[in-house]
């Protein structure tokens, strides 16, 4: 199945997932990372100024990989972080980090199908790096918007342009891959009119804010 390729190839590839984000990457990885991982630096910015004000609120951190984005958010005081993820590698990770971060206890990170997660709505639900591998979006961002009580965020990977046509051909062995425009983004997105929804271009990525409206 589409899903336990995916799963696997995140189990395998956590520990260098997780070096992008270390200081402790090879100069020619942090070159390399420089130039062709500007949108995963461009969105971890937004998503954490996005989440204002983070003191006290909840959020949920769909695909959290490693943790960065759930132990930065703890850190600035959020008073509980669900960190979920399908690869059981990555969060031994996140796991790890946020107890050296001294956030162990605001953090809980745990593996499961997101589609059929339950809990009770987050102030903030985070879906970053997510997207791009997931064969029914449209069900996803309505499972998102319905554990939001406040905005969601969202990257979607755009498509063509040379890096596109160049992470399908890296990616063709190890995992499905989901591409898209920003007319199919506007689209997916017409159907869930509670949303107030901003499409922004970021490197080879989308930046999608969901500011969510109380049900009436």
């Amino acid at each position: 199945m589409a899903e336990d390729r995916t799963q696997g190839f995140f189990h395998q590839y956590a520990n260098d997932f997780n070096a992008i984000y270390s200081n402790r990457s090879s100069v020619v990885n942090g070159a390399v990372n420089s130039i062709f991982r500007k949108s995963m630096k461009l969105r971890f910015l937004k998503s954490i100024e996005g989440c204002d004000p983070i003191q006290g609120k909840s959020v949920l951190d769909v695909g959290c990989g490693p943790g960065h984005y759930s132990i930065t958010l703890a850190k600035r005081g959020a008073a509980r972080v669900v960190g979920l993820d399908f690869a059981e590698g990555m969060l031994e990770i996140a796991s790890t980090h946020a107890k050296e971060a001294g956030v162990g206890s605001q953090c809980k990170f745990q593996t499961g199908d997101f589609l059929t997660y339950q809990a009770e709505p987050f102030d903030y639900v985070l879906a970053m790096g997510f997207m791009d591998y997931m064969a029914d979006p449209k069900a996803v961002i309505s499972k998102v918007l319905s554990l939001t009580t406040s905005k969601a965020f969202f990257s979607f990977p755009t498509a063509g342009g040379l890096l596109a046509w160049q992470r399908q051909v890296r990616y063709r062995k190890r995992c499905d891959l989901f591409l898209y425009t920003q007319r199919q983004l506007e689209d997916l997105f017409a159907g869930f009119p509670r949303a107030r929804v901003t499409i922004e271009p970021i490197a080879r990525d989308f930046f999608v804010t969901a500011d969510v409206r109380p049900s009436r």
